[in-house]
């Protein structure tokens, strides 16, 4: 596990009690020097742990089967990529191509941890930082729409007599579910809209005060934005780029000091003027409009975010590192669809889809069955 190289990430994958787990296994774990500090974890837990602290990166890569991260691999780290490494990472490679092409040179396996499905097909690595980021973004809005931080000096709850603020959720997923109700529990005024009408019904069920639900249009879309004061952009399409789904001339006709947050901007963002932006410099204004758009918002609460991603981390890296790759693949057809690259080739059909590549079956590089070993 070496340290995240990432601009403003904090988190680290996996927990001492991870390392723990996995060294009780027999398992050998290393761990660069200072990978856990902004998490509050000190080098000195993980060796009670039972991992070898390392001081480079390099040496993680060189002398590991698996290597653990939270985000993909920067470029300092490329040259460590090699063939017969299997690497577990969120990835977001249909807008990263540099890591892409680096992977795929490196001829790697490697997850794109946000695709690995469970047996009933959620995402379980994906949920816990959707859940944390779903509970941070009206926390985030509420924070930008004060006169002091640029906004247009708005209280999401109101006041006696006063309207409360106007909240718009893109997308009724985990994220824009949370959101809704973090919205709600700060009285606000809250519109969620998505396509899925099964997810706006389980959501308009729970009776969540100040909470209403719309179906998806383009006209519906520009006209609840243009009303509102807080903008939450909680689409995920797993594993491609985020439509644009509010265009720039619409965010044009949005007030001035309103608040744009858009989660998922490591996919592309769901807002036509959203671009990433980082923890240490998390927004800028484009029309009058405060874009909060930064890719890894979990990061800002690492101690949280960390513990939850290594508790849903934890079993797939037991189960790579206990019956190795193929057996784990052949027995858990979810984690094999969190396979995106393999020996220089695409692997995911989204991911060939959106980046224009040729799909290959994972099937025809690995040798997934008894009889192809």
């Amino acid at each position: 596990m070496p340290k995240e190289r990432a601009p403003g990430e904090t988190r680290v994958a996996l927990a001492p009690h991870a390392v723990h787990e996995l060294s009780r296994a027999g398992h050998r774990v290393l761990v660069e020097s200072g990978a856990g500090e902004a998490s509050s974890i000190a080098d000195a837990r993980y060796e009670e742990a039972g991992a070898q602290v390392v001081a480079q990166a390099r040496r993680v890569y060189e002398d590991s089967e698996i290597v653990v991260k939270v985000y993909g691999p920067v470029e300092e780290e490329y040259g460590y990529l090699r063939e017969g490494l299997v690497l577990l990472a969120f990835l977001s490679l249909p807008i990263n191509p540099g890591l892409m092409d680096a992977l795929l040179d490196s001829r790697c396996v490697a997850f794109a941890m946000e695709t690995i499905r469970d047996r009933r097909g959620r995402l379980p690595v994906l949920t816990p930082m959707s859940e944390i980021a779903g509970r941070l973004t009206p926390q985030i809005g509420a924070h930008y729409l004060q006169r002091p931080f640029g906004g247009r000096g708005i209280l999401l709850g109101g006041a006696t007599g006063v309207r409360p603020g106007r909240v718009v959720i893109l997308g009724c997923g985990i994220v824009g579910s949370g959101a809704a109700r973090l919205a709600s529990g700060l009285g606000a005024g809250v519109v969620v809209i998505d396509q899925d009408l099964d997810r706006l019904r389980r959501l308009q069920d729970a009776r969540l005060p100040g909470v209403t639900t719309l179906a998806a249009s383009n006209l519906g879309i520009r006209d609840a934005v243009l009303r509102c004061d807080l903008l939450i952009g909680a689409v995920n399409v797993v594993g491609a780029r985020t439509p644009a789904l509010v265009d720039r001339q619409t965010v044009s006709g949005m007030k001035d000091g309103s608040v744009i947050v858009d989660v998922d901007v490591d996919y592309g963002g769901c807002v036509e003027t959203s671009r990433p932006t980082t923890l240490a410099e998390p927004t800028f204004v484009e029309y009058g409009v405060t874009h909060y758009c930064v890719k890894n918002v979990p990061a800002s609460v690492p101690v949280t975010a960390t513990r939850a991603l290594s508790n849903a981390l934890l079993p797939y890296v037991r189960q790579l590192a206990g019956v190795g790759l193929s057996d784990a693949l052949r027995a858990d057809e979810g984690l094999a669809r969190g396979v995106a690259l393999a020996e220089g080739r695409v692997v995911d059909p989204v991911l060939a889809r959106a980046t224009g590549t040729d799909h290959n079956r994972l099937s025809s590089i690995l040798p997934l069955h008894s009889e192809a070993r």
